[in-house]
């Protein structure tokens, strides 16, 4: 009888497969918990709310935290995802001798349509295990945020959906405000 094993790919896996040209420069992908994944491409409505809040937060930095685009982002061995958007701890070096950790991370930004349940199931649980302090997930279909907050080994003891009419704050800054209604109007 012959059993199924699934091999897990690492993050040095990953980075010699791009170097020796089995995934291509081009290849939109990205490895979570030992499986690399296709990204999905941006529609118009993604990668201009993508654009808006990155908008915000720049504006607001103020010298507080880094902002990231598609920026990678190591949670582990077998993990390197990234996220939409990252508000980052300001780094001297700009992370470019090292990935941003799960420890670097103020706030972790998802902008889902197609990808809701995948970023739900499988991106939410990886980050909440390994102690990214907050994800919101931008649910591009119903117009909400979805904030998950206080981490554990499962994903986030607390999730709350935020609607237009809402405004909300990452939980490291506080004064931070959003309102859910001007990031979804067009």
């Amino acid at each position: 009888m012959s059993v199924l094993v699934r091999h897990r790919f690492n993050v040095q896996d990953y980075y010699r497969m791009a170097e020796v040209g089995v995934l291509r420069p081009d290849a939109r992908v990205e490895l979570l918990n030992g499986r690399i994944i296709d990204i999905s491409p941006s529609t118009p409505l993604h990668a201009g709310l993508v654009r808006r809040l990155n908008d915000v937060y720049s504006a607001l930095v103020s010298d507080r935290w880094l902002v990231g685009v598609h920026s990678p982002l190591r949670l582990d061995d077998y993990s390197e995802p990234e996220p939409d958007l990252l508000l980052l701890k300001r780094a001297p070096d700009f992370y470019k001798n090292q990935h941003p950790r799960p420890a670097d991370v103020f706030l972790l930004i998802e902008f889902s349509d197609s990808t809701l349940d995948y970023d739900r199931e499988e991106k939410v649980p990886a980050y909440g295990r390994v102690g990214v302090s907050e994800v919101w997930i931008v649910d591009l279909i119903h117009t909400r945020i979805e904030v998950y907050r206080e981490p554990h080994f499962g994903g986030y003891t607390s999730r709350t959906v935020n609607a237009p009419g809402d405004a909300l704050a990452p939980q490291a800054f506080p004064d931070a405000v959003l309102q859910v209604a001007e990031l979804f109007s067009r």
